[in-house]
C-alpha cells in the first residue's frame, strides 16, 4: 500500500470514529500517524534532488523578501503580478494558465521584493494532484503568502485552500505551540504542565511520544490552551513553517456593498478587482505592512541621507543588525550610533548596539 492510500485509510478511519472521552486517545494516535505520512508524502522522489522537497521549481531567492501568490486557477494571480511588477505573465479566462512558477519583483519604499506567482492549487494538491507538491514546497520558502481569493466564492475557496496548506504543515498567521521538548539519550519522559490544558493530558502526550519511538525526553507544557496537534507539530517542528498570510479577494465588483464590506473587515484581509484597477494599491501597502519589513536610511557625516536607498531588516532588529546588513567586520569597529526618526527620544540620539530600529530611521555610524 503507497503513502496516499495509507494516508486515505486513516483519514476514512478517523471520519468514522465518533469523538468522545473513551476515543481521544485513539484519535491522538491517528493524527499523530497522518502527521508523519503527510510528511513522507512531500520528501524527495526517485531521481529528484534530496532538497527537492523544499526547492519548490527552483527559483532562486531575491531581493528583500519574498510573497507567494497562491490560489485556485482563474482568480487573477497573472493579472495582480503584472499589475504590482514589470512581470508579464500570461493572462487568460480559462485554467491553468500559469504553468509554472513566475517570478517578478515588485519595488516598495526602496525594497525590492520578490513575487512568486503559482500554478494553481487543485483540491488534493497535498496529496501530489497537479502540481501541488512543487507549489506547497514554494510557497514553504516565503515570508508572506498572498491568498487570492474570488470574492464571489469567498467560502469554500479559502476553506479547501487552508486545508490543503494545513496538511503539509504550512500554518497560516499562528506562533508555534508554547510547549517545550528536548529529546535525551537516557532518563525517560518527565513532562510538566506549568497550567494543565484543557485538551491535553499526560497519557495522550505519552502515547505520542512513544508512537514516535521517543521513550526519553522533557516536556514542558507551557499554555493551558495547547491541543493535541500543537503536540503533534512541536515534535514535527522540521516539517512545520509558520508563515503570515494576507487574504486578497479579487473581483470585488462582483460582490453586493454590504458583502464587500463584510470582507474588507476581516483581519489580515485586502479587497480588489484587478480588472477595474480597484484596490491594488491597498493590497501591495497591506502586503508590505504584513511582511513587518523595516527600511532603514544610512548616512555619513556631513552628507545628506540617501532616501532612494533602503536598507531592509526584519521587525526587532536592532544597530547591530543594521551593521550586520551594511557589512558583517562593521560591529567590530563601532563606537556609537547617531539615530533620527521615531525610535529616537531626542533628535539625533547617540545609542549603542542593542537599540531598536523603527521603520525609516536614518542611521549614522561612527566608527572607532
Amino acid at each position: 500500500m503507497g503513502v496516499a492510500e495509507k494516508i486515505k485509510e486513516i483519514e476514512d478511519e478517523m471520519k468514522r470514529t465518533q469523538k468522545n472521552k473513551a476515543t481521544e486517545y485513539h484519535l491522538g494516535l491517528l493524527k499523530g500517524k497522518l502527521a508523519r505520512l503527510r510528511a513522507q508524502l512531500l520528501e524527495p522522489g526517485p531521481g529528484e534532488k534530496s532538497g527537492g522537497a523544499g526547492s519548490g521549481f527552483d527559483v532562486s531567492k531575491s531581493g528583500d523578501a519574498r510573497i507567494a501568490l497562491v490560489g485556485f486557477p482563474s482568480v487573477g494571480k497573472s493579472t495582480l503580478l503584472s499589475k504590482i511588477t514589470k512581470t508579464k505573465a500570461a493572462v487568460a479566462a480559462y485554467a491553468f494558465t500559469t504553468l509554472t512558477a513566475i517570478p517578478g519583483v515588485m519595488e516598495y519604499g526602496g525594497a525590492e521584493i520578490q513575487i512568486l506567482d503559482l500554478p494553481g492549487i487543485i483540491e488534493g494538491a497535498a496529496e501530489g494532484k497537479g502540481r501541488g507538491r512543487q507549489v506547497i514546497s514554494a510557497a514553504k520558502t516565503s515570508d508572506l503568502i498572498m491568498m487570492v481569493l474570488d470574492a464571489t466564492k469567498k467560502a469554500e475557496q479559502r476553506a479547501l485552500l487552508e486545508k490543503e496548506l494545513e496538511a503539509v504543515g504550512i500554518r497560516l498567521n499562528k506562533s508555534p505551540p508554547n510547549i517545550y521538548l528536548k529529546v535525551k539519550k537516557t532518563g525517560g519522559m518527565k513532562i510538566t504542565f506549568m497550567s494543565p490544558p484543557k485538551n491535553l493530558d499526560e497519557k495522550m502526550i505519552y502515547n505520542i511520544l512513544r508512537d514516535y519511538k521517543i521513550l526519553n525526553c522533557e516536556v514542558l507544557v507551557r499554555d493551558e490552551n495547547c491541543t493535541v496537534d500543537d503536540f503533534i507539530d512541536v515534535i514535527m517542528a522540521a516539517h512545520r513553517k509558520y508563515i503570515r498570510c494576507l487574504y486578497v479577494y479579487n473581483k470585488i465588483d462582483c460582490v453586493s456593498l454590504s458583502f464587500l464590506d463584510q470582507l474588507a473587515k476581516e483581519p489580515h484581509t485586502a479587497v480588489m478587482s484587478c480588472e477595474l484597477d480597484l484596490g491594488v494599491t491597498d493590497v501591495v501597502d497591506r502586503a508590505w505592512e504584513e511582511l513587518n519589513l523595516l527600511r532603514i536610511y544610512t548616512k555619513r557625516k556631513g552628507i545628506a541621507p540617501d532616501f532612494s536607498e533602503a536598507l531592509i531588516v526584519r521587525q526587532n532588529s536592532t544597530i547591530e543588525d543594521v551593521c550586520d546588513a551594511i557589512h558583517r567586520s562593521l560591529k567590530d569597529k563601532f563606537k556609537y550610533a547617531l539615530v533620527w526618526g521615531a525610535s529616537a527620544r531626542h533628535i539625533p540620539q547617540r545609542v549603542g548596539l542593542s537599540h531598536l530600529v523603527a521603520d525609516e530611521d536614518v542611521v549614522s555610524i561612527v566608527s572607532k
